[in-house]
């Protein structure tokens, strides 16, 4: 049987083998899936080790993204979405060789085109925080040509060297891209105008933080989407909608749309993805 898994540390509240196990019902795919608690010192060995052991797949999350893309860099090949990313969640073991992915950012493009229905073609989006998360899906945003993509962060040197990096890509989409530390916003507002659409991909969600926009930087119909997601809306999406936002979502979507972008890579076959959105979000809705 074909084995496949997610490898994190730790790696006990991880979803991926619940959707995975799911899609794989649904395609009528057979395979195993499980979840491996790799220390950081454990990594490069594991992964040597697995194809060995019947593996044609893993996922890859906290803390060995980037440390998984150096793997990759020196044993397989990168998509470029994932050279770009500096970092992968995916990994195939194909019969060309290793193959090293990001799903992340289509996961969320995906997420926001299909299940909320937005385009970005023309639109302004404004992404919130420059490190890993930020840097996974800039590629794919980028390609689905906004009018402007704003990155903003803290520390306005880590925005601006996202813009340096993503440049070019930036041009061949015909797109705006700027780099600014937070407090610059609204000098910034003034020039591209108000937000469609506002993307929080920093983790201060985690830490039960919110992120306070100056007034004016969301359009009064615009979208915030917070990359995080729990039983209850995050701190980002609380003060959004405080501040009048009425379009509002979190990352749950992003992280199925994700799963399945991995699995079509693995199984070649894509699965639907809103049943399992559903039966999570039902899920997380339990006391």
């Amino acid at each position: 049987m074909d084995c496949y898994a997610v490898l994190g540390h730790p790696i006990h509240h991880s979803l991926s083998p619940q959707i995975h196990a799911a899609f794989a019902t649904q395609t009528g795919q057979v395979l195993r899936y499980s979840a491996l608690d790799v220390a950081p010192a454990e990594l490069t060995a594991t992964l040597a080790r697995l194809p060995a052991d019947g593996f044609r797949g893993v996922n890859i999350t906290v803390p060995h993204k980037e440390s998984a893309w150096a793997y990759v860099a020196q044993q397989g090949t990168l998509t470029e979405r994932a050279a770009m990313a500096g970092a992968v969640n995916t990994l195939a073991w194909k019969t060309t060789g290793l193959l090293g992915d990001n799903t992340d950012g289509q996961g969320l493009l995906n997420d926001l085109q299909q299940r909320h229905a937005l385009s970005l073609r023309g639109q302004r989006v404004l992404l919130l925080g420059a490190g890993g998360a930020t840097r996974g899906v800039v590629l794919p945003l980028l390609a689905a040509a906004p009018a402007a993509l704003v990155i903003a962060n803290r520390t306005a040197a880590r925005a601006t060297e996202l813009v340096d990096l993503f440049a070019p890509k930036a041009v061949a989409a015909g797109s705006l891209l700027h780099g600014c530390g937070l407090a610059a916003l609204p000098q910034v507002v003034n020039i591209t105008g108000a937000f469609d659409i506002v993307i929080n991909a920093t983790s201060a969600s985690l830490g039960g933080e919110a992120i306070a926009l100056p007034p004016g930087t969301i359009t009064t119909d615009g979208f915030a989407y917070d990359m995080m997601y729990g039983k209850t809306p995050t701190p980002f999406l609380i003060a959004q909608q405080q501040a009048g936002v009425t379009r509002l979502a979190d990352g749950l979507g992003m992280l199925v749309e994700q799963a399945a972008v991995a699995f079509t890579l693995w199984r070649g076959v894509v699965p639907a993805t809103q049943p399992v959105y559903d039966a999570l979000r039902e899920q997380l809705a339990r006391p």
